[in-house]
């Protein structure tokens, strides 16, 4: 998998298929199984560590899960386009360091860097792909500023907030990123930012399936998570033996697009 790949798949209407990953060992089972994209999630905060958030997260942590996953994908079908999160507080200072953390973040392997948030962001997401540094952003629900947001609930419900978002996810997009998560917005703004867009790919979690691809934290997916469950979250393994075709059939869901369910979404 490349990038040309994937913005031909946006292009021709193909669902992008990601999940997180923080080893190796799930990391080729995901690869073998199809997944489009592995995700380097600095939720490994939550579901490898036990903490209550992602922002204890250092980047030395995400270089080495994502070293961890790379060797993974490599062993298996060595197909799987690699995004790695860039933690809070590596690129929220200054765009010389955000270069720098994206350096680290690279040089483990990753094909593209995350990090959350528009307005702001635009200069430094601009300063990152003019330097070669392909981006992937995110909008609605930033884990890392959580507790600005009020807590993990939807957010852009009201019209203003929409538009903002709208704005943004256009932003980031001249600004050059490639591909935008959207996290826990309602499904008819989900689809709005995606029409929206013509060069950068939407992946969406709880926003509906209107989006380009969808991702899901690997430990949700399996049934494993801590704690309860979001509602848009699906056991695959419930139904299937074994992880790897608990993966094969969400990745068979995404394409075919009977997952996410809309109706699940009282947003």
């Amino acid at each position: 998998m490349n990038l040309h790949q994937l913005m031909q798949m946006h292009a021709h209407d193909e669902k992008i298929a990601m999940l997180t990953a923080y080893d190796a060992t799930f990391a080729a089972l995901a690869d073998r199984a199809g997944v489009d994209s592995l995700l380097i999630g600095d939720s490994l905060g939550m579901v490898c560590q036990g903490q209550s958030s992602t922002l204890s997260v250092t980047l030395q942590e995400m270089a080495y899960h994502t070293q961890c996953v790379v060797k993974g994908v490599q062993s298996a079908q060595n197909k799987a386009w690699i995004v790695a999160d860039m933690p809070f507080g590596s690129y929220q200072v200054s765009k010389e360091q955000a270069i720098q953390s994206a350096t680290v973040l690279l040089q483990a392997g990753a094909h593209m860097v995350k990090l959350e948030g528009g307005g702001w962001t635009n200069e430094v997401v601009q300063f990152l792909t003019e330097r070669g540094v392909l981006v992937c952003g995110h909008l609605g629900l930033t884990p890392q500023t959580v507790h600005a947001l009020g807590g993990y609930k939807v957010q852009a419900r009201e019209d203003r907030a929409a538009q903002l978002l709208l704005k943004q996810a256009q932003e980031l997009e001249q600004a050059g990123a490639h591909l935008l998560v959207l996290e826990m917005v309602p499904k008819d703004l989900s689809h709005q930012v995606t029409q929206a867009l013509t060069q950068c790919a939407t992946i969406g979690i709880g926003a509906g399936n209107m989006t380009s691809g969808q991702v899901l934290v690997m430990h949700d997916m399996l049934g494993a998570g801590i704690g309860k469950m979001p509602k848009f979250v699906r056991n695959f393994l419930k139904d299937h033996d074994g992880v790897e075709e608990a993966m094969r059939a969400y990745v068979r869901a995404v394409k075919d697009r009977t997952f996410p369910d809309n109706e699940l979404h009282a947003w």
